[in-house]
């Protein structure tokens, strides 16, 4: 065990940790389980968890995930394809209880019952026809495009581009479950982008909105929400539903 190397504040959790770590390594050895005996060289300390609550229910990812998985259960789309939302949540939510088809620029080596990996330029999504698809999704991604982080060209209007694709691809009466940062609108490079409620909108005209909810700065969900109320927010997350 060594503090060498550690960032200052992981340094200070664990100096501060300490004695209630140290007590518990003493006690543990004076009654351990000769199955699984206390050796030194095994130590690894873990001493901010003892307080708090059992886990999290707020923050963005956790809620967007649920929200568009509720709503694409409500419906039971025979097809839904996702364009670059996170696997290891929401595209898993929804793996649970019916086939995806993900696009993402990058490959990806997937075995995964149930999900189907088409490798597309979202700012085009040439695989895919006019008006052909009743159920679509992309969560906190396309604030992404066109800034190179994860290997795309640079292009300042991608973000533009891929609302006008996921407009095009749409079919009639169908749904596309749409989230990004929203708040005071700004670039992050390379990270991502911030838009104002009401560019998203004009982005994906001409769909029209379903729904609104938002995840707030502080993480909380709101189910239903006030786009204007959300102009100057510092990073909020917007949750949009539309149709064609």
């Amino acid at each position: 065990m060594q503090l060498l190397g550690l960032e200052p504040w992981r340094a200070a959790e664990l100096l501060a940790g300490s004695p209630a770590y140290l007590r518990d390594v003493l006690q543990y050895f004076q009654r351990q389980d000769p199955q699984f005996p206390l050796q030194l060289d095994s130590l690894y300390p873990i001493v901010n968890e003892r307080s708090g609550e059992a886990g999290t229910a707020k923050g963005a990812y956790f809620h967007q995930d649920l929200w568009a998985a509720r709503k694409i259960f409500e419906r039971r789309p025979a097809r839904h394809v996702d364009i670059g939302s996170r696997i290891d949540g929401f595209i898993s939510h929804l793996l649970v209880f019916m086939p995806v088809e993900l696009v993402d620029i990058r490959e990806l080596d997937c075995n995964v019952a149930g999900m189907v990996f088409v490798r597309d330029d979202a700012t085009t999504l040439s695989r895919f026809d006019a008006n052909s698809l009743d159920s679509l999704s992309t969560l906190h991604a396309v604030e992404h495009f066109g800034l190179g982080r994860y290997g795309d060209a640079i292009d300042p209007d991608a973000w533009r581009k891929a609302m006008a694709a996921l407009a095009r691809v749409l079919a009639p009466g169908g749904r596309l479950y749409f989230s990004v940062p929203i708040g005071r609108e700004r670039v992050i490079f390379n990270s991502h982008r911030v838009f104002a409620p009401r560019t998203v909108l004009d982005g994906l005209a001409p769909l029209r909105l379903v729904s609104f909810s938002a995840v707030d700065d502080s993480g909380d969900f709101l189910p239903t929400a006030d786009l204007d109320q959300f102009a100057n927010a510092h990073g909020s997350v917007g949750l949009f539903e539309l149709t064609k």
